[in-house]
């Protein structure tokens, strides 16, 4: 079952003028009340998607390593994580809410959980709930997998972002996607760390995670 917890509304600093530059300037913004899923989606409900739907597996469906049913599903576009999560009754998360529940009140955390990371590293997707949880009961927010954000993707746009409910700049050549990732030398990204990808591939690292208006 998929469980979601409620982000209460409020002011979060967001970014980290420690970072790289795509991270800075840190700077407050409100975020309206939404909730967010505690976990990434899974092949499972994934394979639910499939049967209900004429849509086409993603990259790596059935592929040794990464067809457990509660791994995380990877291989996704952009386009195909939009579309399962509107057929969820679900959207894809804006950067700033991604940001905003990551952190989950630790204003000066490193990571989500804290300000040290796991030891060690996955060889693939782990199953969902691997990692610590922050103070919302989030999981898998780093090592994991890449999430997909609603947000275009602009390396300045914290320099011009409005300070209530951020969503990115009106039109790019990427999207956002946030959360450090199982393929990486060092998966464990601090919770400010941006990265991005042209909307339509299909990487072994790019999972998504719902969220809900209100």
């Amino acid at each position: 079952m998929r469980y979601f917890v409620t982000v209460p509304a409020g002011e979060f600093t967001m970014g980290w003028d420690g970072g790289h530059p795509a991270e800075r300037p840190a700077h407050v913004v409100w975020v309206d009340a939404f909730s967010i899923a505690t976990t990434p989606v899974t092949n499972a409900e994934w394979a639910a998607w499939l049967a209900a739907t004429d849509a086409p597996p993603p990259a790596f469906w059935g592929a040794a390593g990464f067809d457990a049913p509660e791994q995380p599903v990877v291989g996704l576009s952009w386009d195909e994580a939009v579309a399962f999560a509107a057929w969820s009754n679900a959207r894809l998360p804006t950067e700033a809410e991604w940001e905003k529940a990551a952190r989950g009140g630790l204003e000066d955390a490193r990571f989500p959980w804290g300000d040290a990371p796991p030891n060690g590293r996955f060889d693939a997707p782990p199953r969902v709930g691997s990692t610590p949880p922050n103070p919302l009961g989030l999981r898998d927010l780093s090592g994991v997998c890449h999430e997909w954000c609603a947000d275009w993707y602009d390396e300045g746009y914290y320099a011009v972002s409005p300070a209530r409910n951020p969503r990115g700049p009106g039109a790019g050549t990427r999207r956002v996607s946030r959360g450090g990732a199982w393929r990486h030398a060092d998966p464990w990204s601090p919770v400010a760390h941006r990265s991005s990808l042209p909307s339509h591939l299909r990487y072994s690292d790019y999972g998504l995670r719902l969220a809900r208006s209100g």
